[in-house]
């Protein structure tokens, strides 16, 4: 039975590179699979997914106006599975669409993403995910200062903490570290 899922974790959880598993084990079987990431992360190039460990595969882009549904149906409605990279940044009419597909096509979708941003506050995509998934699974990492479990990222700007901003800031180890909640409010100077 086709269902719909969130994985989330904080950054350096292994997100990417378990899509990238997950889609290998589908075409290993000769399983189609459809990528789709946002259109906002570019740090590879639009329209790639690529995991901190140099793994790399090409995705369809997702921007605001994508219709996922539609995508799904025209690029190949008898996929075995959808996997989607950087949920956080989905719209709800895209996570209404991912149900959709799931109840419609009858074709399984994952999603990976963040849950919370930088001011410890839901991304809308994982909002919804959270509201509408079937099945919600925590991906976990250490922080970055500590051996607690991260829960939380925490935005650098010239080794200084940062609580206020524009939510969306792509950016990698050179701006995000993966903290526990003690290290998100009390974070150690950094020397970069």
């Amino acid at each position: 039975m086709a269902q719909l899922f969130f994985r989330y974790g904080a950054m350096n959880s292994g997100k990417t590179i378990e899509i990238l598993k997950v889609a290998h084990n589908y075409e290993e079987q000769d399983k189609s699979v459809i990528i789709l990431t946002s259109g906002l992360d570019n740090r590879d190039g639009v329209g790639y997914v690529s995991s901190r460990i140099g793994l790399k595969r090409e995705a369809i882009p997702v921007f605001d106006d994508t219709d996922v549904f539609d995508v799904v149906e025209r690029t190949n409605p008898d996929a075995a599975c959808v996997l989607i990279d950087e949920a956080q940044f989905l719209k709800k009419h895209h996570v209404l669409e991912l149900a959709n597909i799931v109840d419609k096509l009858k074709i399984p979708v994952m999603t990976f993403g963040l849950k919370n941003d930088f001011r410890n506050e839901l991304f809308e995509g994982s909002k919804y995910l959270l509201l509408y998934a079937d099945k919600i699974e925590e991906m976990k990492t250490i922080c970055w200062f500590c051996r607690k479990k991260a829960i939380m990222n925490l935005r650098f700007h010239d080794g200084q903490p940062v609580y206020e901003g524009e939510q969306v800031q792509i950016g990698g180890n050179e701006a995000y570290y993966p903290v526990c909640r003690h290290h998100y409010f009390y974070p150690p100077k950094l020397t970069k």
